[in-house]
């Protein structure tokens, strides 16, 4: 029977338009129009309802630090300003502490070079293999030395492992590449952290001539010498 129902041919029922004599009034609201108006409504009416709620049953004697570390600005809450946390002695001591810290990746990152351009200076230069082959009499010198030779000029001897050579030497140059330029990095950023903490200190400043430039993390960490007293 409910395939005859759905043959059987029904009306469709449409909503009115709005009538002549009211479009003054603008636009006829429609079924669908008012659902979305009420469950806006009813959200928003249940959401003032927790609020209230949950003031009711609030603790009179809760406390956050926010309460005294924020104030209220045209209704919203912003932090307290907090600039003056810090001493100029403390953050003298930090600046100084993050400058170690820099140098001595200056300092790592520069043996890391110098490893690997030796590790790449060998691969380059690395010498021909030689093997001494001892023979009875003149024929067997011969046999040894045709064989040797057509060895060396098939094809297949050292062609086998040339491109995972290749692009392992390419990786590894591009590897110092990025390492030089991590150590520029390191360099400038020392220079400019050592410049501040300078600017900080007490006393009167003068700008240094260019014999007086000296990279500082070309120098060793921890290697001091002492001067004897005079």
């Amino acid at each position: 029977m409910s395939s005859l129902k759905n043959v059987i041919h029904r009306r469709i029922h449409k909503e009115r338009s709005q009538p002549e004599s009211r479009k003054k009034f603008g636009f006829l609201q429609k079924h669908k129009d008012y659902v979305l108006r009420a469950r806006d409504f009813h959200k928003k009416e249940e959401t003032i309802r927790k609020l209230k709620e949950k003031a009711a049953f609030k603790n009179p004697d809760e406390f956050y630090f926010k309460m005294v570390n924020t104030r209220t600005v045209d209704g919203v809450h912003k932090p307290a300003n907090r600039a003056n946390k810090y001493s100029a002695e403390e953050l003298l001591m930090m600046r100084t502490q993050d400058m170690g810290y820099v140098l001595q990746k200056s300092q790592s990152e520069k043996k890391k070079i110098e490893r690997l351009s030796s590790t790449l200076h060998y691969l380059g230069n690395r010498p021909a293999s030689k093997h001494i082959y001892f023979a009875d009499d003149r024929e067997e010198a011969k046999e040894i030395r045709s064989h040797l030779s057509g060895k060396e000029a098939s094809p297949h001897s050292r062609s086998a492992d040339m491109p995972e050579i290749i692009k392992k030497t390419a990786a590894s140059y591009e590897e110092l590449e990025a390492r030089k330029k991590r150590v520029n990095t390191l360099e400038r950023m020392y220079m400019d952290m050592a410049l501040q903490t300078e600017l900080q200190k007490k006393g009167r400043k003068r700008k240094l001539r260019d014999d007086e430039l000296v990279c500082p993390t070309d120098r060793p960490v921890y290697k001091w010498r002492k001067e004897r007293k005079r």
